[in-house]
């Protein structure tokens, strides 16, 4: 690959959602030895310090994105066109959503389009989450408008694209995302086992996990926490939930927890860097998002072999196969059927550990190396 290559994305880490999926795709462009322009907010050492890749940090007030994005758009942009003038080979640009307004490849996590947020708190945190939204949604109309390539991360964000956005077909393409198979290997009952101790939880007692940021009400803790709180009066309920994530409502969602009387019951674990171990130690996954483009948590859980409960309409629920069909949730606003799921998890926990081992099997064979792989041939071929 002898051209130079410029990605605009918010944080290139491995902790997770679409910051993930940029960090496996900027690392398969570093560790080829490309001509990598990183245009971030916040880079991972293992990318930032390969050879090829020149680092362009962005500053993010006060850790604002509100404040941060009309700057890394600018410096998207003014890099997007010194790289056009200076150089004698072909530059290939990937900008994310609405981050960067190039005409070149857009690659989509999210689209704020399909979703209108449920913002919680004081007047002035929504006031600001609304003009929040009001910008990213002409920022994100603008660019994918602009784009050469619009690639989705699942058949649902492609459906969205079009719909909402009125963007051609023909202009999209879908590239589900990878795995690093090493990091998420398939988790057996000595391993859970360990992993359960490791997070002082009985190893007599199921754990479920749920696991999302908790700044508005888009993953549907509040669906969880209702169903949750109906399941832990009954007597044959024997099952304990972690969560983890942070976010506005944090405080609130433990002081409401606490009120209920279930601070044994659930449990909230914060922001976890290892996410993965925290996997390893669970009996099933819950997540009944309202929107949600894909879902790399739940895609994570199934590949350590854990059995997650998914809203139908989430893009990782197109990578169920028909045996896994009782996991989906139709209504994520439906607590009674949460409740009946997680009975029915409940009661064939053993059969679901079988089931779900193939479709493990099937999203850890996939490596992030082969998705960032079908992104470089659909961007070149776009140019």
């Amino acid at each position: 690959m002898t051209a130079s290559w410029l990605l605009v994305a918010g944080d290139v880490t491995p902790l997770g959602g679409m910051d993930a999926a940029n960090h496996a795709l900027a690392r398969y462009l570093g560790t080829r030895g490309c001509d990598l322009h990183l245009v971030t907010h916040r880079a991972w050492p293992d990318v930032a310090g390969l050879p090829g890749v020149t680092l362009h940090r962005v500053w993010r007030p006060f850790n604002r994105h509100l404040l941060g994005s009309p700057i890394l758009s600018r410096e998207g942009r003014r890099i997007w066109r010194e790289l056009g003038v200076r150089s004698d080979v072909a530059v290939h640009a990937i900008a994310n959503g609405g981050n960067c307004q190039l005409a070149a490849a857009n690659w989509v996590h999210y689209l704020h389009a399909a979703f209108v947020g449920q913002a919680a708190g004081p007047l002035a945190v929504r006031a600001r989450s609304r003009l929040t939204e009001r910008r990213d949604l002409g920022a994100e109309r603008t660019a994918l408008g602009s784009a050469r390539v619009v690639i989705c991360n699942s058949r649902r964000t492609q459906r969205d694209v079009v719909e909402r956005l009125g963007i051609a077909p023909e202009r999209t393409r879908v590239i589900y995302y990878g795995s690093d198979a090493a990091r998420l290997s398939y988790v057996g009952e000595a391993d859970r086992h360990a992993a359960k101790r490791a997070l002082g939880r009985p190893l007599d007692r199921p754990l479920v996990g749920f696991v999302g940021a908790l700044g508005d009400r888009r993953k549907a803790f509040d669906t969880v926490f209702a169903a949750w709180k109906t399941l832990s009066a009954r007597s044959d309920w024997d099952a304990d939930l972690v969560v983890v994530g942070v976010g506005r409502e944090l405080p609130a969602w433990r002081r409401r927890v606490a009120e209920a009387g279930l601070g044994a019951r659930v449990v909230f674990l914060g922001f976890r860097p290892d996410v993965p171990d925290v996997l390893a130690a669970l009996d099933g996954l819950v997540h009944p998002a309202r929107y949600e483009a894909y879902g790399l948590s739940v895609h994570e859980a199934i590949c350590r072999g854990v059995p997650a409960l998914v809203s139908a309409a989430a893009g990782v629920a197109e990578r169920y196969p028909e045996t896994l069909a009782e996991l989906l949730i139709a209504n994520p606003d439906d607590a009674g059927e949460l409740i009946e799921r997680l009975l029915g998890w409940r009661r064939s926990l053993e059969r679901f550990r079988r089931l779900v081992q193939p479709a493990s099997d099937a999203l850890r064979g996939r490596t992030w190396d082969a998705m960032s792989g079908e992104i470089v041939a659909c961007v070149t071929r776009a140019a």
